[in-house]
Parts: structure tokens; C-alpha cells; sequence
């Protein structure tokens, strides 16, 4: 098994990543802040997660924006 020191995200899903999103930004700044139809239209969490599970590029912006994110 690979070791994850160096990973910030190691050991959060990506359901929790953009839970946690939602809910610090709402769906209508996140669909702001990352431009993609399933934050935009019609969101909810399952149908985010089934688009960023098979979409690379998607789910790097969201894990950036995670990271960059002050959520105190």
C-alpha cells in the first residue's frame, strides 16, 4: 500500500471534498468558481460526483479549490 504523507486529501472522499464545498460556497458560487454544467444546472452532490469520478481535469479543479479554501 502507498504511503500518503505528502497528500493533503488522503483519507478524504471525494463526496466529503465537494460536501464541504457546498456547503462553504452554495451550489451558485461553485458553479462560479468552477465552470462546469454539473454545478451550474440542475446540481446536486450525486450527479457532481458521477461527473468528477470519470472527469480528470474536473475533479483536479475541485480538489485544488479544497485546498485553497480557508474554511475556518
Amino acid at each position: 500500500m502507498h504511503e500518503q504523507k505528502n497528500n493533503p486529501l488522503h483519507g478524504l472522499t471525494l463526496e466529503a471534498i465537494v460536501t464541504r464545498l457546498v456547503e462553504h460556497y452554495g451550489w451558485d458560487a461553485l458553479g462560479q468558481l468552477i465552470s462546469i454544467r454539473c454545478f451550474q444546472s440542475d446540481p446536486s452532490v450525486k450527479s457532481s460526483l458521477k461527473f468528477l469520478r470519470k472527469t480528470p481535469w474536473a475533479r483536479e479543479k475541485v480538489e485544488q479549490l479544497y485546498l485553497s479554501t480557508d474554511f475556518s
